[in-house]
């Protein structure tokens, strides 16, 4: 008798994932045979919910405070962590091999995401789920379900070639049935891999086939909360495409490859204008630039129109205690090991819209939070910054002066920049905590908004591209772009990107796909503006309380990032897997012998 074994990710299970669909939340049991599984309505859903366990989330690692508890930036040039321990640190200065790399289980994470897929489409029956034509979300449900599993796999192809680089295709075989590998059979996964460009053009073409089979939006989001729906289609056929058209994937720089990734942009656009409760970027019941985007971030995600996807609920504290101020503490105690950097303060703009590095913008580095785009204070903690829940007396100035202010640093945590993030924080008391709601967003609208203005601008220029950044900025009450050349559009547009989507792990995968490091060195870096610096990560020291003064240097203990090419634009696929299926190969610079490979410390 056949059995259906499931492979978990154990941080995911150990967080405690919650969601608002009840379909969702229901436990599977894993003993089941095939028969009992496909034969059974109830349980053929069971198995495609469990599928939804394998989708990323970048709050899993707070799980596991002691080596993941801080944001994946601190992998950038955005953030650097406090705690010694944390893998991010080694993988920011290149510290690991195939053997070792803490984040090769993204590689079977998804594998196996792939392998559950195609195991539902191979078995599941329409019979037995139904595909009666109805009113609502389960119109044809057999149907449904089967896009449902395609586009799961596809964002698993993605995330494979996102971290990996080339990536297998593990589609249909010739006669169209799903591939299901037999995991004792290492012959089968023997494949080679497929360029990252040629997958993710699968990966497009893919959510061609189901974007318009799924309800763009499910109309009754309280129980289908969670899943993938059309728009999440459309919107990873945006960021597919825009990730093939970028200079990593696209050498020649093939302007058609910019064209097809705007169009998919419009197309998500066009397709969201159409419908009764579209997706819109977040504004609060006042429409208060000044909290507009911090808000969207701590409101509960369920009733959060700006996110297309999240990964489930996770109702807890813990995001509060690993990135609050480590001065905070009561019954339960922040520690704050995320620490952002100058780099990312100083690439928030004035207020005028001018970047602070313009002579004209009249910044003054003395008084360096006033008059700046509103995103920063609803982004950062820097000294002075109000904090604490007001009505458990616990609100106060932030103090990071060096060496004894009360947030500068503690026996377990701290800041090695003078900041701590805010984004994703809940201002709760300490003494009396409550556990708010947290939800990582797979994607939300203003990325589809960023998406679209980079590729029309690198595929026609700048002058249908402004409105599209223009509404992201508008949100939070910044000035319109216009009257720049394609070169100068491009810088600003790259810049939106880091500050609007900062500490959702975009900067990871967008410095690469633009092959920022290739552009320059640390040596030839040094003359430039904070926030045009990759390798040197800087922060500031505050001294005097009462009259702080602000001096602005290389980050504490982790001045510098280090960037090898070819090998640090992926990850290494785990070694037991390259022995196990040779015909993979090993991405360059990650083979074990290093005959014949060079890595240029660049």
């Amino acid at each position: 008798m056949n059995k259906i074994i499931l492979l978990f990710s154990t941080a995911l299970l150990i967080i405690g994932i919650s969601s608002c669909s009840d379909f969702l939340d229901k436990e599977f049991d894993l003993s089941m045979s095939e028969e009992q599984v496909f034969g059974n309505k109830e349980n053929t859903r069971g198995f495609l919910a469990n599928i939804y366990v394998s989708l990323p989330d970048g709050f899993s690692g707070f799980s596991n405070p002691q080596f993941l508890g801080a944001s994946r930036d601190c992998m950038t040039d955005n953030a650097v962590s406090f705690w010694d321990v944390h893998y991010y640190n080694s993988v920011l200065t290149d510290g690991y091999s195939a053997l070792d790399h803490p984040f090769m289980n993204f590689w079977n994470t998804n594998t196996y995401g792939i392998r559950k897929t195609n195991q539902f489409m191979k078995n599941a029956r329409e019979p037995v789920i139904g595909n009666t034509v109805k009113a609502g979300d389960d119109n044809r449900l057999y149907d449904r379900n089967m896009a449902e599993a395609r586009l799961l796999r596809a964002i698993f192809h993605f995330q494979i070639v996102a971290w990996f680089g080339a990536s297998p295709i593990i589609g249909e075989d010739e006669e169209g049935i799903p591939i299901v590998f037999d995991l004792s059979n290492s012959e089968q996964m023997n494949m080679e891999r497929t360029p990252p460009a040629e997958a993710l053009k699968w990966i497009a073409d893919q959510c061609d086939m189901v974007k318009d089979v799924l309800p763009f939006r499910y109309g009754n989001e309280t129980e289908n909360w969670g899943r993938v729906s059309g728009a999440v289609a459309y919107a990873l056929k945006s960021r597919a495409l825009l990730y093939r058209a970028s200079k990593l994937n696209n050498s020649s720089n093939d302007v058609s490859y910019w064209s097809e990734a705007a169009q998919a942009a419009r197309d998500f656009i066009t397709k969201n204008s159409t419908q009764g409760n579209p997706y819109l970027l977040y504004k609060d019941a006042n429409n208060n630039t000044n909290n507009n985007y911090y808000e969207c971030f701590v409101t509960s995600p369920v009733y959060n129109n700006e996110f297309i996807l999240c990964r489930s609920v996770w109702n807890t504290t813990v995001i509060e205690t690993e990135m609050a101020p480590s001065g905070f503490s009561g019954t339960i105690t922040a520690v704050g090991r995320t620490s952002p950097t100058q780099n990312l303060i100083d690439s928030y703009e004035m207020k005028s819209g001018l970047p602070i590095h313009d002579p004209a913008s009249g910044y003054d580095d003395q008084n360096p939070y006033a008059d700046r785009d509103p995103r920063l204070k609803q982004t950062i903690l820097h000294h002075g910054s109000l904090w604490g829940d007001r009505q458990e007396e616990e609100e106060r100035p932030v103090d990071v002066t060096s060496p004894n202010g009360k947030d500068y640093q503690s026996l377990h945590g701290g800041t090695l920049t003078g900041y701590y993030p805010k984004k994703f924080v809940h201002n709760i008391s300490f003494t009396n905590p409550s556990t708010p709601a947290h939800a990582w967003p797979l994607f939300r609208y203003a990325e589809i908004l960023l998406n679209a203005a980079e590729a029309i601008n690198e595929a026609q220029g700048p002058e249908q591209a402004y409105q599209y950044v223009n509404q992201v900025r508008a949100r939070v009450g910044m000035p319109a772009y216009s009257g720049m050349s394609k070169e100068q559009f491009r810088d600003r547009i790259r810049n939106e990107r880091r500050i609007e989507l900062c500490f959702e792990d975009h900067r990871f995968f967008d410095t690469r796909r633009w092959m920022v490091y290739a552009d320059q060195t640390p040596a030839s870096e040094t003359n430039k503006p904070y926030s045009q610096q990759y390798y040197h990560l800087y922060g500031v020291t505050v001294t005097d309380a009462d009259n702080p003064s602000f001096m602005y240097g290389p980050a504490e203990k982790r001045p510098r990032l280090v960037f090898n090419s070819p090998k640090n634009y992926y990850i290494p696929i785990p070694d037991s897997e390259t022995k196990r299926a040779p015909n993979l190969g090993q991405n360059p610079g990650w083979e074990l012998s290093d005959q014949g490979t060079e890595e240029e410390d660049i």
